[in-house]
């Protein structure tokens, strides 16, 4: 098993897990908010400077 296949577990799995706390907390809309907010950054970025 290669170490990028490795990477790609865990920050899956912690994904996860921040999802679970999220939900345990009563906080999972702000969270889902922020990761879109966070992927439509991104791809602005991306066009900007692409």
């Amino acid at each position: 098993m290669s170490l990028g296949k490795i990477r790609r577990i865990l920050y899956r799995t912690s994904r996860i897990l921040g999802d679970v706390n999220a939900v345990k907390r009563g906080t999972i809309g702000e969270r889902l908010a922020r990761r879109a907010a966070g992927r439509t950054t991104g791809r602005l970025l991306r066009k900007l400077f692409k």
